[in-house]
């Protein structure tokens, strides 16, 4: 039972001896010249390789930035009020739609119609005092001119010697006395004028708190909660009702730094919302300060909502038009990889020598995928590319030849 292990070890020994000790014997038995093998060169011509290579031309093609985004009103305000009172106007339920002006809560005067009148009686009393101020004004400069003559006469007869000092002195003395006398009365204009202004302005304190009572709408828009309830006591800052404008509505998207440049104002833009609907509009905004947390640009764009069915809110799906690139269509099975894992094709270079292309995807279409950074004109190989590196060389089959 153990004779074919022994046997069989038997001869691999003798062929590892025969192999290793007596090789050039066993070369000359086998009539193989050892020198011709150890001198032969190896073929390094690499065979070529039979791919499916398709002609392809760039064409201008448009492009277009998409963003995930959502509705968001033109403008939306809480309207409050300005002064103190009693709503007594009925209210006007949410959802209904209000014109700019439309009265939406309505306080009760009270006695501010009585304090206008007071505030004007005070304006027209603070009025009468300049003609008296003016008045006294005139009588000190009356005086001061009497006491000029009287000190020049004083002066004239000191100098001859038929008037004493003391009379030169009482002269000057009623001279300053009546400049004095001037400035009074001319102090007595400026509180005279400063008592109208603090009566026109009580006036017009009192005419702002009336047309306060009467809150209206700012603009024209829908009303997103009810104005408040008859009867309510208002205090100011206490809100009325919130309006918001839903025509035109804008459509709101982030857009990430590596494509903000391809967006800009005035752009044509398009959005599908939630329900299937269709819109279109154009880009009327574009940050230039990018959001510190996800780093990216805010972009609105104006739509047309005239029947209002757009609500604020809904999410959006965005498409913003750039500038046309020229672009190569071709089915999405040529993409390959380079070694670094670099997107790209395969195409048929100078002397049917194969090379690789890095690409930027465009756009996925139906027909195939649209492709930019490569010659305007270019051989791009549909079939066999995973099995060629750059520089082997190729036997390219047009693919319309392949097709024929």
């Amino acid at each position: 039972m153990r004779f074919m292990p022994l046997f069989t070890a038997v001869v691999v020994s003798l062929t590892l001896y025969a192999l290793v000790f007596e090789r050039e014997a066993l070369m000359a038995f086998a009539q193989v010249n050892p020198d011709t093998i150890n001198t032969s060169q190896v073929d390094d011509v690499i065979d070529p390789v039979s791919v499916v290579a398709k002609s392809s031309v760039a064409e201008t093609v448009d492009t277009a930035v998409i963003l995930r985004g959502r509705t968001e009103a033109a403008r939306q305000v809480t309207v409050a009020s300005e002064t103190s009172g009693q709503v007594i106007s009925e209210p006007i339920r949410k959802g209904a739609f209000v014109q700019e002006g439309d009265l939406m809560c309505q306080l009760d005067p009270g006695t501010r119609a009585a304090q206008l009148d007071e505030a004007k009686a005070r304006l027209t009393e603070a009025r009468g005092r300049i003609p008296e101020a003016q008045a006294s004004i005139a009588e000190a400069n009356a005086r001061v001119r009497e006491a000029e003559i009287n000190l020049n006469a004083a002066r004239r007869l000191s100098e001859d010697g038929f008037a004493s000092e003391t009379r030169l002195i009482s002269a000057e003395a009623t001279l300053e006395a009546a400049n004095a006398g001037v400035q009074r009365a001319a102090s007595g204009v400026t509180s005279a004028q400063a008592g109208i202004e603090a009566a026109l302005a009580g006036v017009a304190a009192i005419e702002r708190e009336i047309e306060s009572l009467d809150i209206t709408a700012p603009f024209s828009g829908l009303l997103e909660s009810d104005t408040t309830e008859l009867g309510t006591l208002m205090q100011p800052g206490a809100p009325c009702a919130t309006i918001i404008q839903l025509d035109p509505i804008k459509l709101v998207g982030f857009v990430p730094e590596s494509t903000v440049g391809q967006i800009t104002v005035g752009a044509m833009a398009g959005a599908r919302l939630t329900n299937g609907d269709e819109v279109v509009g154009q880009v009327t905004f574009l940050s230039r300060s990018a959001d510190e947390l996800t780093r990216t640009f805010r972009v609105e764009v104006r739509v047309p909502n005239q029947d209002m069915q757009i609500s604020d809110g809904q999410t959006a799906e965005i498409l913003v038009a750039s500038d046309g690139r020229l672009a190569h269509l071709m089915p999405a099975s040529a993409l390959t990889l380079d070694n670094e894992g670099t997107i790209g094709v395969r195409v048929v270079g100078e002397g049917n020598i194969a090379r690789f292309l890095p690409v930027t995807i465009l756009r996925d279409t139906v027909d195939g995928i649209w492709v930019a950074g490569l010659p305007d004109s270019v051989d791009v190989i549909v079939v066999g590319q995973e099995y060629v590196t750059d520089g082997v060389p190729v036997i390219p089959t047009m693919q319309q030849e392949a097709d024929g």
